[in-house]
């Protein structure tokens, strides 16, 4: 007796030393314990779900581990095999039974050896072979699935005091020995005390919204083999294609996009200056010619919550003006978007009420025509509202003259500039009539988007900032994305020549 205390003592010992935490747990109290085993899987294993017509089917790397909860009787090794549990979601009652067997056939072949070791390596290793599985776990239907295949514990003991007769339809004898298989459900009946640990009854299903119990397993999987990935993941060393230093995965970020993995350092970087310069568009993969982009989440964790806000925010209204529905309220407190109405020139803001032309962009003026931005017409009304004695220029290379005075002037200069043609004409009807005058003689329309287009220099082949598609400069042609130099081979505007 003291001889089969002393090597189950050191069977624990060993197998504390051998699993971690999180796959072997000794239980002080007796000389017992749970193993979390977790079967190897051949590559490209998948699991599939047939439900009618519809086969859905997802390679995977890991399943659910499977349980064994054992306890030692007193004359184990020497005499009897350890009590156990084995439970596993993915296996039918008939699997695990046969699994259950074969674990007590190794126990008997070891001649009374200890074997929760070689039991861990055949669940692990061997275990789909021994059921016949090879590429593809394919799931129970639950139009064809019984009460055997949806049980998902079996319970072997020997000489356990507490077990029900043989013949109960909770329990059915095996073999020859005293062993007894305990399931929570067999012969088509359900044993209401195990219940919570089995999957929940078809029947019970009252609407065609209601989730299946072989979609319920089937989420279980999925989701267990994306945690288990993403572990694996973490403790992998990666090569950085930005920087080429090689980074454990905790420390990189995976774009799913297109798979290239980049250390968080160098894409954090990257993304800062992007969201800094206000390129949004540009936070994508850095790998050249990859235009993949990382997810909201990643952007957030790698450039904190203050400059994720200016993305999130760009990156709305660059979204928006993509849109060709969508203007921006023309009040200048307010700037909120608005969605247009293709039948009407009208619109309304629905944060300030102001109600504007689409057209000139000014207050709504029904079915007259816009004023005209002539020079004239806008003097007149420069004059208007203005505060001092004199008029302003009439022409806009007098004002632009006037305005690069009162900029460039020393103190004494713009206090006589004000006194002679009022602060609110200097200040803000000068600069807005220049600034808007300005737009109009030297920006063009983008023939794609139509956004409002400057050229400070280069050839005249252009890319829009807004929709990154090319055209000519010259008379706006659109270019096609490959072979755009082409235009400026056959046709009659130069590349580089006759700048507008």
């Amino acid at each position: 007796m003291s001889a089969d205390l002393e090597e189950q003592e050191d069977e624990l010992l060993a197998l504390h030393s051998i699993f971690d935490t999180e796959e072997f747990i000794r239980k002080e109290s007796n000389n017992a314990g749970e193993l979390r085993v977790s079967a190897e899987l051949p590559a490209h294993f998948s699991v599939s779900l047939t439900e009618g017509e519809t086969v859905r089917q997802y390679e995977i790397s890991f399943l659910p581990h499977l349980l064994l909860t054992f306890t030692f009787p007193a004359d184990y090794p020497s005499s009897s095999p350890p009590s156990f549990t084995l439970t596993c979601s993915w296996l039918t009652h008939t699997q695990l039974s046969a699994l259950g067997s074969h674990l007590t056939d190794l126990y008997q072949a070891t001649g009374g050896a200890v074997v929760l070791f070689s039991w861990v390596q055949f669940l692990r290793e061997d275990v789909l072979r021994f059921l016949d599985i090879h590429t593809t776990l394919e799931l129970p239907s639950d139009d064809h699935s019984t009460q055997d295949s949806q049980n998902t514990a079996l319970s072997l003991t020997k000489n356990n005091p507490g077990a029900s007769e043989s013949g109960s339809t909770d329990e059915q004898s095996w073999n020859s020995t005293d062993v007894e298989v305990s399931a929570s459900a067999s012969s088509g009946e359900l044993d209401t005390q195990g219940a919570a640990a089995s999957l929940p009854v078809q029947e019970t299903l009252t609407t065609d919204l209601s989730v299946t119990p072989s979609q319920t397993l089937l989420s279980q999987i999925l989701i267990h083999d994306a945690e288990q990935r993403q572990k694996a993941f973490a403790f992998t060393v990666f090569d950085c294609s930005v920087c080429c230093v090689g980074w454990l995965g905790s420390d990189c970020v995976h774009l799913s996009e297109c798979g290239h993995i980049i250390c968080k350092g160098c894409l954090a970087e990257f993304c800062r200056i992007r969201i800094t310069e206000g390129n949004v568009r540009g936070v994508a993969c850095p790998q050249a010619n990859c235009t993949a982009s990382p997810t909201p989440a990643q952007v957030k964790d790698l450039v904190g919550d203050k400059l994720f806000s200016r993305y999130d925010r760009l990156l709305l209204m660059s979204t928006l003006d993509r849109m060709s529905d969508v203007t921006y309220c023309p009040q200048r407190a307010c700037g909120s978007p608005v969605i247009l109405e293709k039948s009407s020139t009208a619109a309304m803001c629905s944060v300030c009420n102001f109600a504007f032309c689409v057209t000139c962009k000014k207050t709504y003026h029904g079915t007259n025509t816009c004023a005209p931005k002539a020079s004239v017409a806008k003097g007149q009304i420069l004059t208007d509202e203005q505060q001092g004695g004199a008029d302003l220029p009439q022409s806009r290379e007098g004002m632009k003259v006037l305005m690069d005075d009162y900029t460039g002037g020393s103190k004494e200069r713009k206090r006589l500039l004000l006194s002679r043609y009022g602060r609110k004409a200097m200040q803000v009807v000068l600069p807005e009539y220049l600034s808007e005058d300005w737009v109009v003689i030297h920006s063009k329309n983008c023939p794609h988007c139509f956004c409002k287009i400057q050229k400070d220099g280069g050839c005249n082949m252009m890319t829009c900032s807004r929709c990154r598609r090319h055209f000519c400069w010259r008379c706006l042609t659109r270019l096609p994305e490959f072979g755009a130099g082409g235009h400026f081979e056959d046709g009659t505007c130069s590349l580089h020549t006759g700048y507008d």
